[in-house]
Formats: C-alpha cells, structure tokens, sequence
C-alpha cells in the first residue's frame, strides 16, 4: 500500500486518476485531513487530502515515479508500507487490476 498526501480535493484526484489510469494501483481512497507538520524551520498547519493507494510491492517504485510526475510539492510525502493478512480475494483482485511493465 501507499499512503500520500496532496494539497487538494483536485491534485489528489489527478493524482489518483493518473495512477489508476496507468494500472499502477488498482484503488485509490481520498479523504480530507488536517495537518502538523514542520517545514524549512517552521511548523505549518494545514488541510491536506490523504490518499491510499492499493498495489503490487513490485509496483511500488513505478507509483512513487508517477505520482512525482504530477505532484506540486518539492518534498511530497509518498510512503509505501506492506500490507498485513488480507481477504485472499482482495488480493488476487488487486493483482487482476494491476499490471506489471
């Protein structure tokens, strides 16, 4: 899985779309936060657009890529981490709607 941050409602959807269009992830959930966070020496306060992303561990290289292709930030927080068990029909779907390249 990934998880990703994104300035707005409207860059998390591109981002989204973009990975998802590429089969890089086969879904992509978005949702509104709040976030603290320091930056270049100041603590910053913000509302921020959090996304997840359901895929392949030998995708995840190629997402990160992608996903710094559209992102606005200069340091965008991309975070991957393995997912633990899982319904086995989950999974074979997440590998049915992703592809490897």
């Amino acid at each position: 899985m990934a998880y990703v941050t994104a300035p707005d409602r409207e860059t998390a959807r591109t981002i989204a779309r973009v990975v998802v269009e590429r089969r890089l992830a086969a879904c992509a959930n978005y949702w509104p936060v709040e976030s603290r966070y320091w930056w270049e020496g100041t603590q910053e306060e913000t509302h921020e657009f959090v996304i997840i992303f359901k895929t392949r561990r030998s995708l995840v290289r190629k997402l990160i890529a992608a996903i710094r292709s559209v992102h606005p930030a200069e340091v965008p927080c991309i975070v991957s981490y393995p997912m633990g068990p899982a319904l086995p029909e989950y999974l074979d779907w997440i590998d049915a709607e992703t592809v490897q390249r």
